[in-house]
């Protein structure tokens, strides 16, 4: 519709659901570090939350075989190829000890599917979902798309960005129907420990609320910090969990999208319904990759694990040297999340800008020292930001020696 031959507001021609969901800002950051590159920029990219390791060779081989089998050509089933949301149920057990039957799969076209069809299955408008902060920018997009309400639940560096029970409690309300639990967490590294997780997951179950529990990085923990599963440790809890999970980090798949979420049989079957309105199945050659990933050998695990974790120490380090900056070190996943509020408030550069916030902060350092970080607000936490350490180490010691001459 137009008014005399002026087109109507964009926002008007959309719906209200569509119009209000905020650009990804990892990969608003990443896309403009790219852009950068493209022009002939030396952009350090701290932004994309993805390994920087090429998908090892045994799992693109199985891609390269499936690609000629017309088998591969067709449609299959909506919620996953049948081995391997069996090999996913074999692979859950292993890992987490959490035994679930392969009906209880659903194969998704990544995890971040899997996170919107998990809200999309449980919500009903005005239902609320508690959400620590910092949080992965999808989360509260997902929740509400679905209807739902996130709820945020502070935690800071006091309890190293871990939610209590208490906090929880304090933020429950008789609208409350889920918990987003996230360990190893994205932004902040966090792990928490299997006596954490146990008591969080008893009070859930004794609220009666379900739980959405991100398992991606289960596989990235460093150092005396173990991963732990909750429905694995609170059984009674399992019918009112879903799990979320996907090959794209722990075997540098990101690309391939293929994830899965876990949870009861009548869960997994309304999602599975949603989903064969949505995408159908999930690219079959991607799904024959991800069979190979998860049933090959997991040396490659162990070799990348090991790389973050030299990696995760090295910008702890370098971070930690730069006054006006201070960091925990990572527990899991791969990013640091530092606190830059000693740089705030100060002018830097040539053009000695003074940010008062890290939404300006991290402009400054794109537009100046040609370092790309993830502002704190996006995850809900002003005055922290992101930085993924999937990068060399020789990149990781340029583009943070770039951060500490720019504040010096």
């Amino acid at each position: 519709m137009t008014i005399a031959g002026v087109p109507e507001p964009i926002a008007a021609r959309l719906s209200r659901r569509i119009a209000a969901i905020e650009e990804s800002a990892t990969l608003a950051v990443d896309a403009k570090a790219k852009s950068l590159k493209a022009a002939g920029h030396d952009v350090i990219g701290f932004g994309a939350g993805e390994p920087d390791f090429p998908t090892p060779a045994h799992i693109v081989a199985a891609a390269v075989a499936a690609a000629p089998q017309p088998k591969n050509h067709r449609y299959t089933p909506a919620a996953g190829l049948p081995e391997l949301r069996e090999a996913v149920a074999v692979k859950t057990a292993k890992d987490s000890g959490y035994e679930v039957a392969a009906s209880q799969v659903l194969i998704t076209n990544g995890a971040k599917q899997a996170v919107y069809n998990s809200f999309a299955a449980l919500l009903d408008p005005g239902d609320e979902v508690l959400m620590p902060a910092p949080y992965w920018v999808t989360y509260p997009e997902a929740i509400r798309l679905a209807g739902g309400v996130p709820v945020v639940v502070p935690t800071d560096e006091s309890t190293r960005f871990r939610a209590t029970v208490d906090a929880l409690e304090a933020a429950t309300t008789e609208r409350t129907k889920v918990l987003l639990f996230v360990s190893p967490s994205n932004p902040t590294g966090a792990v928490y420990t299997a006596e954490e997780t146990a008591e969080v997951g008893r009070w859930a179950a004794e609220r009666g609320l379900w739980v959405v529990t991100d398992e991606i990085y289960e596989h990235l923990v460093y150092g005396d910090h173990r991963f732990s599963s909750m429905p694995a440790l609170v059984p009674e809890l399992a019918d009112r969990t879903i799990v979320v999970n996907g090959v794209a980090k722990t075997y540098a798949m990101t690309g391939w999208r293929v994830g899965w979420m876990i949870g009861p049989n009548d869960v997994i079957k309304g999602a599975a319904n949603l989903q064969s309105h949505a995408t159908s199945n999930v690219a079959n050659v991607s799904q024959q990759a991800a069979l190979a990933a998860v049933t090959g050998d997991q040396a490659c695990v162990a070799e990348m694990r090991d790389a973050f974790d030299r990696r995760r120490r090295l910008i702890h380090g370098l971070l930690g040297a730069i006054p006006g900056v201070s960091c925990l070190e990572p527990e899991g996943a791969f990013y640091a999340f530092p606190s830059f509020a000693g740089v705030l408030g100060r002018p830097l550069g040539a053009g000695g800008r003074t940010p008062t916030n890290t939404l300006e902060l991290a402009e400054i350092v794109l537009e100046e020292a040609k370092v790309a970080i993830v502002p704190g607000e996006a995850f809900g936490a002003p005055g922290y930001a992101r930085l993924a350490y999937a990068l060399a180490d020789e990149a990781l010691e340029e583009g943070v020696g770039r951060l500490a001459a720019l504040f010096a």
